[in-house]
């Protein structure tokens, strides 16, 4: 199954059709990615996600092949070629052997809905850890094995828990627990820091929420009372429950927080425009 959502992506600059994409451009060699939302053909904190990509370029000792003022041209000419109201845009350097290439495409959105956000949803723990948690890249082994144990345990996300015993991060989201109207969340070098977290934490710095930067322990989940997910996607997702253990998904800071990333989010797609 292809991961090309939609009738064109990019291939080197070059507009295509998507019939003709090629998964192994994407998942053989080496490839670091950024996955953006897309509102309105337009993208939210454009900037933010092209200094985690160039950072991760400069980390793993790779050539750009294509840069920033070229990468915000090939959006523009993909969203005015294949329109979408709301959508993810992937981009993708990919390095094979002696190959460079770099893709643009949209991925199949997977939001929650306005129940689940209120209702929470089903969360797993799992004994795994990234080598390189700073680092976006594709990890297709590790990929494929929690998706398979979402899908057998019928759970929404998988939250990683390290040799430690301490839980790090989501297998595709940062993860926030909440305890006496404080926020608790893993140190920024152990968890690949996301654009979504980022703001959470700039939000929570701004209307003063206290927020202290802890690992919290697999065991020790039942000492707090909310639990909820940061990505490009859910935005800010609770859990209902993780294992056996049960949350409160209706805690008001919770959409408080979603309805003001919103608000920075529209702000952000301004900025790209000039």
């Amino acid at each position: 199954m292809d991961e090309c959502f939609g009738k064109k992506y990019i291939l080197n600059g070059r507009l295509e059709d998507a019939h003709s994409f090629d998964n192994s451009l994407v998942y053989e060699g080496n490839s670091i990615y950024e996955v953006i939302r897309m509102i309105n053909n337009s993208p939210v904190f454009f900037m933010d996600h092209m200094e985690r990509l160039l950072s991760g370029v400069r980390n793993r000792n790779k050539i750009m092949p294509a840069d920033v003022a070229n990468l915000k041209r090939n959006i523009i000419r993909l969203s005015e070629a294949d329109p979408q109201n709301e959508v993810n845009l992937k981009i993708v350097f990919n390095y094979n052997r002696d190959s460079v290439n770099y893709l643009l495409y949209y991925v199949k959105p997977v939001y929650p809905s306005e129940k689940q956000y209120r209702e929470g949803v089903r969360g797993i723990l799992c004994y795994a850890e990234r080598k390189n948690p700073g680092l976006k890249v594709i990890n297709h082994k590790l990929r494929s094995s929690i998706f398979h144990k979402l899908i057998l345990e019928e759970a929404h996300e998988a939250l990683l828990v390290n040799v430690k015993g301490q839980i790090t991060e989501g297998s595709r989201s940062n993860i926030f627990f909440i305890r006496k109207n404080t926020l608790v969340t893993a140190p920024a070098h152990m968890v690949l820091s996301g654009i979504t977290r980022k703001q959470i934490l700039d939000i929570c710095h701004t209307i003063n929420i206290p927020v202290e930067l802890n690992c919290v322990e697999a065991d020790r989940i039942s000492d707090y009372e909310a639990v909820f997910m940061t990505g490009t996607s859910p935005v800010v997702l609770p859990f209902s429950q993780i294992d056996g253990t049960l949350f409160n998904t209706m805690v008001p800071v919770m959409e408080e927080l979603r309805i003001l990333y919103m608000e920075r989010a529209k702000e952000s797609i301004k900025q790209f425009h000039f």
